[in-house]
């Protein structure tokens, strides 16, 4: 009897995880990142860095600079999300508020880019949960999966949990321990038999 098997024609998709760097990344800008994968499709991907806090900027700091009063919320620190459009604002939230241009990742958490959600987090009636960060990671079509062939990434399942609940210091080798990994023996380069 035959067996029929589907051939992929496409990409698998990755939103919704995370890209965790390995040791032997090339580009030192992504060493031990953690990018929270948002979108990809066969243009491209955009995923945010979760993983390094910028020096001396605060949500306060970055409400202040539009105007929006920000006293009644917590100072939390902004995040460097990534080398591309460095000044570019971005929130990564839980999936209890919905707004102006956001993206539903992979049912796990949303994206915003716009006003709106920094103006309800002043309110009190933004998000539960929520990252802001500047800039981002993006890859061209087909970059991305060719990078995952290598030694760069390791992907692992972007679980809410780690991504809100785990300061962004730790994100890297806890990420790696969910997926059962542990951070503290993985090298650079591969091996030969």
């Amino acid at each position: 009897m035959a067996v029929y098997i589907p051939l992929m024609t496409e990409a698998p998709f990755y939103g919704g995880h995370f890209l965790l760097a390995l040791p032997g990344m090339q580009d030192m800008r992504f060493d031990h990142s953690v990018i929270a994968l948002c979108v990809h499709d066969a243009q491209g991907a955009l995923g945010i860095a979760v993983g390094e806090e910028m020096e001396g900027v605060q949500l306060r700091d970055l409400l202040e600079s539009f105007d929006i009063d920000g006293s009644q919320v917590p100072d939390v620190p902004v995040l460097r999300g990534g080398p591309v459009e460095p000044r570019r604002g971005f929130v990564l939230h839980s999936l209890d508020w919905g707004g102006q241009d956001m993206v539903t990742v992979g049912n796990r958490w949303g994206l915003s880019g716009s006003l709106d959600i920094l103006k309800a987090i002043a309110q009190g009636r933004g998000p539960a949960r929520y990252l802001i960060a500047l800039g981002y990671a993006g890859w061209g079509a087909g970059q991305l999966e060719e990078e995952l062939t290598g030694e760069s990434w390791f992907l692992a399942d972007g679980d809410p949990e780690l991504l809100f609940d785990t300061p962004a210091r730790r994100k890297w080798a806890a990420s790696f321990a969910a997926a059962g990994v542990d951070s503290t023996h993985l090298v650079s380069g591969a091996g030969s038999a």
